[in-house]
C-alpha cells in the first residue's frame, strides 16, 4: 500500500505523459514556449482569475510575491504556527518577521481570534509595521477566507492565500487560489495537482502585480532576459513540467478531486465513530492532500503509528514540531501559552493514505486496523 500512490497514477495515463514528454524533447524547446503559456492559460481559467504564473516551486511563489509587494525589515506577516517551514521561511528570506498564530482544532487551520489578538498585540508592542497574512489551506481544507478578508480589510492588511495543499478546493464554489490579493500554489509530486519534480504557480487578478511577477521570476527582467531592470530570481517552471502537468490537470478536473473525496467518505463511514475524524464545514469542498486523525496523547499516536507500519500501512506525522520551535526561527521571542493548539496537534495528528487511487479495501484495512488498535 502507498501513503501517495504516484506509481498507479503515472501508468494510468503513461501513454499519454511519455508522448507529451517526448514532444517537448524532439522540440527542444526545454524553457517557456507555447505549452507552459497554454497551462498558465487553463489553470488561470480552472482557478477563475485573470493570471497564471508558474515558477519554480511552491517557496518561490510565496517569496516572489513577498517580493513584489516589497515586504522587508520591519514588516510583520502572519503566519500559522502549525504548517511546513517554507510558509514562514519565505518572510524572514525578505527581511521581514514572521509572527505565528495558533490554529483552530477542528479545521487545522488559522484560528481568526488569535490572528486578530496578534494584529492588535504586533501595532499595541508598536516595533513591526503589520503587512501581510498568509492562510494556510492545510491538508485541502481552504482556510476560512471570508472572515480572514474582513480581519485583513479593517487591519489594512494584504493576503496571500498559500493554497500549496489546497489547489482544487472551494468555498462555496469560489475556487482555492482566487482568494486574497494574490495566491499561490505548489506542484512538488504529493500534492492534489503535481508535477514529477518541483514546480509552483501564483494567482491573482491585478494586471500590475502579474507584470511583476513576471519580471522578477526571470532575473528582474524589462523588455527581454538581458534587460534587467531589478534585482529579480531564476524561477521558471520547465517546459517539460508543463507538459506533464497539462495532463494531470485533465485527470485532476475529470475524477481525481472527485475520487479524492470517495477515499474521504469511505474512511469516513468505515473509521469508528471514537476516531476523531477531520472535518469539512458546510459550503466548504477539500481537496483533501492529507487524512489526518487526532489521537489522545503523543504515546498513543506513536503506538498506533508502530502497530500500522507492523501490518504495512505507511503513515505520516505532519507536523511533528511546530513553527515557533523550529531553530530557524530562534531569535524570535514568544509566549507557549499562546500556541496550546499547535502544541497539541503535533503530538496527537497522524495522516492515513489518502489519494484518488485508492481502493475501497485498501481503505477497509486502515480503518479496521486503526479500530482494532483502538479499541
Amino acid at each position: 500500500m502507498q501513503f501517495r500512490d504516484l506509481k498507479t497514477q503515472y501508468n494510468t495515463y503513461k501513454d499519454e505523459i511519455d508522448s507529451a514528454v517526448q514532444e517537448v524533447m524532439s522540440n527542444a524547446g526545454f524553457i517557456g514556449g507555447s505549452i507552459v503559456k497554454e497551462l498558465e492559460e487553463e489553470l488561470a481559467d480552472y482557478v477563475g482569475v485573470k493570471h497564471c504564473i508558474t515558477c519554480g516551486n511552491g517557496t518561490d511563489a510565496l517569496s516572489l510575491v513577498l517580493m513584489a509587494w516589497d515586504v522587508k525589515e520591519g514588516d510583520a506577516v502572519f503566519v500559522p504556527d502549525f504548517t511546513f517551514f517554507s510558509t514562514g521561511e519565505v518572510v524572514s528570506l525578505n527581511g521581514a518577521t514572521p509572527v505565528f498564530v495558533d490554529v483552530d482544532e477542528t479545521t487545522f487551520n488559522i484560528d481568526i481570534d488569535k490572528l486578530e489578538k496578534a494584529i492588535e498585540e504586533t501595532l499595541e508592542e508598536g516595533e513591526l509595521t503589520p503587512k501581510v497574512v498568509i492562510p494556510v489551506d492545510l491538508f485541502g481544507l481552504p482556510a476560512n477566507y471570508p472572515e480572514i478578508e474582513k480581519l485583513a480589510k479593517k487591519h489594512n492588511l494584504l493576503v496571500l492565500e498559500d493554497g500549496a495543499q489546497g489547489f482544487g478546493g472551494n468555498i462555496d464554489g469560489k475556487m482555492v487560489c482566487s482568494f486574497g490579493d494574490a495566491a499561490t500554489t505548489s506542484f512538488f509530486p504529493a500534492k492534489p495537482l503535481g508535477c514529477f519534480g518541483d514546480g509552483g504557480a501564483i494567482f491573482t487578478n491585478d494586471d500590475e502585480l502579474a507584470a511583476l511577477l513576471n519580471s522578477l521570476k526571470i532575473h528582474g527582467k524589462g523588455e527581454n532576459k538581458y534587460d534587467n531592470v531589478r534585482i529579480g530570481l531564476n524561477s521558471r517552471l520547465d517546459t517539460i513540467q508543463a507538459a506533464i502537468l497539462k495532463i494531470k490537470l485533465r485527470a485532476f478536473r475529470q475524477h481525481e478531486l472527485d475520487d479524492v473525496n470517495r477515499v474521504y467518505d469511505l474512511y469516513n463511514n468505515k473509521l469508528a465513530d471514537y476516531v476523531q475524524k477531520p472535518v469539512v464545514p458546510s459550503g466548504y469542498y477539500s481537496s483533501f492532500a492529507q487524512y489526518t486523525i487526532q489521537l489522545d496523547s503523543k504515546e498513543q499516536r506513536d503506538s498506533l503509528q508502530s502497530y500500522l507500519k507492523e501490518q504495512g500501512i505507511p503513515s505520516m506525522v505532519y507536523y511533528v514540531k511546530p513553527m515557533h520551535r523550529q531553530q530557524a526561527f530562534s531569535n524570535l521571542s514568544f509566549k507557549e501559552s499562546d500556541f496550546e493548539v499547535t502544541n497539541k496537534l503535533c503530538d496527537t495528528v497522524l495522516s492515513l493514505p489518502m489519494h484518488p487511487y485508492l481502493k475501497e479495501d485498501e481503505v477497509a484495512k486502515v480503518a479496521k486496523t486503526v479500530n482494532e488498535f483502538l479499541n
